[in-house]
């Protein structure tokens, strides 16, 4: 059954258009990722999903019954309540029930009720009814769910008398989140649910979700978590949605997969335009031709013209240098407290790094990442212990907040006041390659998003030429496209990294170490993430989990997928024999057809009477033929 269905959606906002006839269907129990680029028009797409703006034209559609809960992104809970009450008011439901039944305990107590049989049967059997729909509501569960909600999104039990307008912006949409977990609508619609989530809390919102059960269409750039939880991937580019069965990583295959057949059949319906073009230009003037040149002009008109492929969109495009190469040992870390004056966050913080490396400083929120990041570049000093940089190492700082960044500036007069040696040609195609272009140079880095001023620090970061880089969360507020830019970048960067990062695909690609920081020191893994997780579940236990064997289950769905995808790609092969197959058959019909036309001006032909005429009779047949094969030659590019 499908729960919601948006047909058709156009949307456009001064003149610019947004969406383009786009149509989504979410069913029931599926989980459903959305991708596109920042900007792209996805959180739009969800506003008139939930009815908070109105498409230009379209339907959106549901069951009647079909509840909805919505997460915006950035979307924090406002209430005059403490945080348990508002966690519990999802249940006033069965809160009320649970008081209707204390009360009946009550009157069944009473002597004048309890010595009246009718009475007393009668409000028995009103409690039995009222007790099997607490049960069957969750009446004996909610306080312990509302309580393992709360904890697995880093609420303890500190927070349950808090009033909520006095947590933080962070802390409200994750309260936010919880309130609709706890409500369990029929679809969970979530705007970027990762963003406030460290890595712990991410992998306990994946679980949850996983088993939760409803359905669900998430917006997301963790690509990690639309991996784990996606079966469908809407993918929203130039107005348009276009839906890829399968993962994130499955889409990403599919989809190079459909662009590359389709450059193919364009450019093969290019040659064959250019070759009848052609043709017809030697040949439409000649007496002897000019029928057959015609065929093949209306021919050429018959055909509908493939759209062609569209490049990479706009990407940003950066090559990280060294000025110098460093020594082959960049960094030693001995003994090393760090925190602030009267609040030390770790200790005994003990570990090197080589060239060469990239490696992932992990940990709670709270243990003091970004504080050993700013100690090592010398920003923030330590409470005890030292660090010590190897020979000619170079190091550049990458600030998550961007506090290096003039908010009055303009984005040119950003990156030409730190490199002032450089030509402002040369200023403004770099800003170029980081998708700052015309006007967009003027802008006030103050003015700038999120991700446009991540861009910039990273132009930045890109002009520095440093050799060992520390970087603080250098995904935040960049979108996919963004974050696979960086990524190329980095691996082939001859430099040193240590980054701390909560993008788990990006931490995964990324390290070849990973060192995990806690309050009393470091843990090495030497691997990447997936090494890290499985070292750690080795270390710990963990409950097998309970998959389904339900028909409609991501592995079988995904089976399914696979086999439909194999048959597409069957067809497309048999098509492309077949095409194959008339471009030859073609060519040697106008090879035979010139030839015949040559020999009906020969004297022994045109003199014979009977050789003229079975001559054009081959030619006719063959000129049928022809036009046979190139009807069905065009039938196929369509």
């Amino acid at each position: 059954m499908i729960v919601l269905q948006a047909a058709h959606i156009n949307k456009s906002f001064g003149g610019v258009q947004i969406l383009a006839d786009a149509t989504l269907a979410v069913k029931q129990g599926e989980r459903v990722g959305l991708v596109g680029r920042n900007g792209a028009g996805k959180s739009t797409l969800l506003k008139i999903i939930t009815g908070q703006i109105q498409p230009d034209s379209g339907d959106v559609t549901q069951p009647k019954t079909t509840t909805i809960g919505y997460l915006a992104q950035g979307g924090g809970l406002e209430s005059g309540r403490v945080v348990m009450e508002e966690m519990l008011s999802v249940f006033d439901h069965l809160r009320k029930t649970e008081q209707n039944l204390r009360f009946l305990e009550a009157e069944m107590g009473r002597p004048e009720i309890s010595s009246v049989p009718d009475r007393l049967d009668k409000i028995q059997e009103e409690y039995i009814r009222l007790r099997e729909n607490f049960s069957r509501g969750g009446g004996y569960e909610y306080e312990a769910v509302t309580r393992s909600v709360l904890h697995g999104l880093k609420f303890t039990s500190q927070y349950y008398n808090a009033p909520v307008d006095r947590l933080s912006g962070g802390e409200k949409t994750r309260l936010a989140l919880a309130k609709l977990l706890l409500a369990k609508p029929d679809l969970l619609i979530l705007d970027e649910p990762t963003n406030y989530l460290d890595m712990e809390t991410l992998g306990w919102l994946e679980k949850y979700l996983q088993s939760y059960p409803g359905a669900i269409l998430a917006v997301s750039h963790d690509r990690f978590f639309l991996d784990a939880l996606a079966e469908v991937i809407y993918e929203l580019e130039n107005t348009q949605l276009n839906r890829y069965a399968g993962n994130y990583s499955r889409y990403l295959v599919t989809k190079a997969e459909e662009m590359e057949r389709q450059a193919a059949r364009y450019y093969r319906q290019q040659e064959e335009i250019t070759r009848m073009q052609d043709f017809v230009q030697r040949n439409i003037a000649r007496a002897s031709t000019t029928n057959r040149a015609k065929s093949r002009q209306k021919a050429l008109e018959k055909i509908k013209p493939l759209e062609k492929p569209a490049g990479e969109d706009k990407k940003m495009a950066m090559t990280l240098d060294v000025s110098r190469a460093s020594g082959s040992e960049v960094l030693v870390v001995k003994d090393l407290d760090i925190g602030y004056r009267g609040h030390v966050l770790a200790r005994d913080i003990n570990f090197n790094i080589q060239r060469g490396e990239r490696v992932a400083l992990l940990g709670p929120n709270g243990t003091g990442k970004t504080t050993m990041l700013k100690n090592i570049a010398g920003l923030q000093p330590a409470l005890a212990g030292k660090t010590k940089v190897g020979h000619h190492v170079k190091i550049q700082y990458y600030d998550q907040e961007q506090r290096n960044l003039s908010p009055v500036k303009n984005v040119l007069q950003e990156l030409w006041d730190d490199f002032p040696h450089l030509e402002e040609r040369v200023v403004r195609t770099l800003l170029g390659r980081f998708l700052f272009s015309g006007p967009e140079v003027e802008k006030k880095v103050g003015d700038l998003s999120g991700g446009e001023k991540s861009r910039l620090a990273l132009a930045k970061l890109l002009c520095s030429r440093g050799n060992f880089l520390l970087l603080d969360e250098p995904t935040s507020h960049l979108d996919i496209p963004g974050r696979e830019a960086l990524e190329d970048a980095l691996l082939d960067y001859t430099g040193t990294l240590l980054f701390v990062s909560h993008d788990r695909y990006f931490i995964n690609k990324m390290a070849t170490r990973i060192i995990e920081l806690t309050e009393g020191g470091v843990k090495e893994f030497q691997g990447d993430f997936d090494y890290y997780l499985a070292r750690k579940a080795a270390g710990e236990e963990y409950e097998k989990q309970n998959y389904s064997t339900r028909e409609d289950t991501p592995m079988a769905a995904g089976k399914l997928e696979f086999l439909q995808r194999k048959e597409i790609q069957r067809d497309e092969r048999r098509k492309q024999r077949r095409m194959d197959e008339l471009e030859n058959l073609i060519e040697q019909a106008e090879k035979k057809i010139a030839l015949l036309e040559k020999e009906l001006y020969l004297p022994e032909v045109y003199e014979n009477h009977e050789t003229y005429r079975d001559k054009n009779k081959q030619l006719a047949e063959l000129q049928d033929e022809l036009e046979s094969q190139m009807a069905e030659w065009v039938e196929l590019t369509d």
